[in-house]
């Protein structure tokens, strides 16, 4: 069984920035695509940001430009958030995909954009 342990989410004003990080508890040698999703109040759960294992990133539309997703080593990525907006506030949830079919989520971290 894989954990997934965020950190990174609070409270920031319009236009400040955040980091969130996320790290599995062990290393997988399957190819994978890890990342986050978000979920507003009231919205459907989205796709923000994710990367493969082999590197290919893939970011929501409103969100290009702003957010870059990276990794750390093998078993941790960040999602570096600039510019933030009040429609970015929801629950960030990272994301864990194996290419045999697992899917695993982490516990979700808050993230408020608010004056």
């Amino acid at each position: 069984q894989v954990q997934l342990v965020e950190s990174g989410g609070g409270l920031v004003h319009p236009g400040g920035s955040l980091r969130l990080s996320c790290t599995k508890s062990t290393t997988i040698p399957d190819a994978y695509t890890m990342g986050w999703y978000r979920q507003a109040p009231g919205k459907q759960r989205e796709l923000a940001a994710t990367l493969t294992s082999s590197g290919t990133t893939n970011y929501l539309d409103s969100v290009k430009g702003r957010f870059t997703i990276s990794r750390q080593n093998a078993n941790t990525v960040f999602l570096q958030m600039n510019k933030l907006m009040p429609e970015d506030t929801a629950v960030y949830y990272c994301n864990l995909q194996l290419s045999r079919g697992a899917i695993y989520w982490g516990q979700g971290t808050q993230v408020t954009v608010s004056f």
